[in-house]
C-alpha cells in the first residue's frame, strides 16, 4: 500500500502565490493551508484549490510547522512542508514519492534543495545552490527549531535524514521588491535578537566540521563578529559564489542580500545600544 503524503502551505496575504503554489500539490493526498487570518482572498483561493484551511497566528516559521504537524488534523504519514512562494514540480514529485516509498522505518526526515528564481532566471550561484533544508518528515518523529527569522536548514532529529536531491521552485520576489524588503525588515530585526542573545547555537569551529549544515552555520557565527559584514556578504554572493556569471539577476541580488546584511548590523547596533541604556 501507498505511503500517504501531506502537503501542509503556512499562508498569510498569499492570495497570488497561492494559486501558483497550491495546483503544484494535487499529488499530495492532503492538502493543508495554515493562515494566519488573512485579509485578501487567501482562504477562498485556498478553498478553491481544494486546501482545507485553519487559521493559525503566526509566531515563527518553526512553530507554525510544528503546530500544523500536532494540532492540523492531518492523517498522512509524511508531511511536505512549502511556503507559499515556493511550487512543487512534476519532477519534485516524483522524487518525494519514490523516496517515502524507499524509506526504512529509521529514516524520518529527508533534507530537499530549492532553486530561487529572480528576475525570470534561476539563481544558481548567487543563492548558493543547493542550500540544504528539512521539508518532508515522517508525523510524529520530527520536529522545526528556530533559528533567527527562519529556522535551523537540518535540526537534529531522533533518526536519520535522507536526501532528495531534486529541487523545488522559489518566487521570493513575487509580491514585488517592495514587499521583500518589508519584509527583510522584519526579518533583520529578528536575525538581530537571536544574535543579541546568542540563540544559532553556532560557532566560527563549525567552519571546520564534516557536516555542510555545519560549515554554513560556523561561517555565518564568524562572520557576525567581522567588520564591514555588508560588503563581505556582497563579495562572497557575487564573486565567490560567481554570482557574476548571473547577469543582472545575480549583481540585484546580492546587492540586495547586502542591504539586509547593513539592516542586520543596524537592528543589532541599536539593541546592544538600548540594553546599554544609551540613545539611539
Amino acid at each position: 500500500m501507498a505511503r500517504s503524503i501531506a502537503a501542509v502551505v503556512i499562508a498569510k496575504n498569499e492570495a497570488e502565490n497561492l494559486s501558483r503554489c497550491l495546483p503544484s500539490l494535487s499529488w499530495c493526498d492532503e492538502l493543508l493551508v495554515v493562515d494566519d487570518h488573512s485579509e485578501d482572498d487567501s482562504v477562498s483561493i485556498a478553498e478553491s484549490c481544494g486546501a482545507r484551511v485553519v487559521s493559525h497566528q503566526f509566531e515563527s516559521f518553526a512553530k507554525q510547522r510544528n503546530w500544523a504537524l500536532r494540532e492540523g488534523g492531518l492523517n498522512s504519514d509524511w508531511v511536505l512542508m512549502l511556503d507559499a512562494d515556493e511550487v512543487s514540480t512534476p519532477e519534485f514529485a516524483s522524487a518525494i514519492r519514490g523516496a517515502v516509498e524507499g524509506a526504512s522505518d529509521i529514516v524520518v526526515a529527508f533534507r530537499n534543495c530549492r532553486k530561487t528564481m529572480f528576475l525570470g532566471q534561476w539563481l544558481k550561484y548567487s543563492d548558493g545552490f543547493p542550500v540544504w533544508i528539512m521539508r518532508v518528515v515522517r508525523r510524529g518523529r520530527a520536529e522545526f527549531v528556530d533559528a533567527g527569522h527562519g529556522e535551523v536548514p537540518v535540526p537534529p532529529v531522533d533518526g536519520e535524514v535522507g536526501t532528495v536531491s531534486e529541487p523545488f521552485l522559489h518566487y521570493p520576489f513575487s509580491k514585488g521588491l517592495s514587499n521583500w524588503l518589508q519584509r527583510h525588515i522584519a526579518y533583520a530585526e529578528r536575525e538581530a535578537q537571536g544574535e543579541v542573545q546568542q540563540m544559532h547555537g553556532a560557532t566560527w569551529l563549525d567552519v571546520f566540521s564534516g557536516s555542510a549544515d555545519k560549515r554554513r552555520r560556523g561561517l555565518r557565527s564568524l562572520s557576525r563578529r567581522m567588520p564591514a559584514r555588508p560588503l563581505l556578504r556582497f563579495l562572497y554572493q557575487y564573486i565567490w559564489k560567481w554570482g557574476f556569471l548571473e547577469g543582472e539577476a545575480g549583481l540585484t541580488f546580492s546587492r540586495l542580500m547586502a542591504c539586509y546584511e547593513a539592516m542586520i548590523v543596524a537592528k543589532r547596533v541599536e539593541l546592544e545600544r538600548t540594553a546599554r541604556g544609551e540613545s539611539i
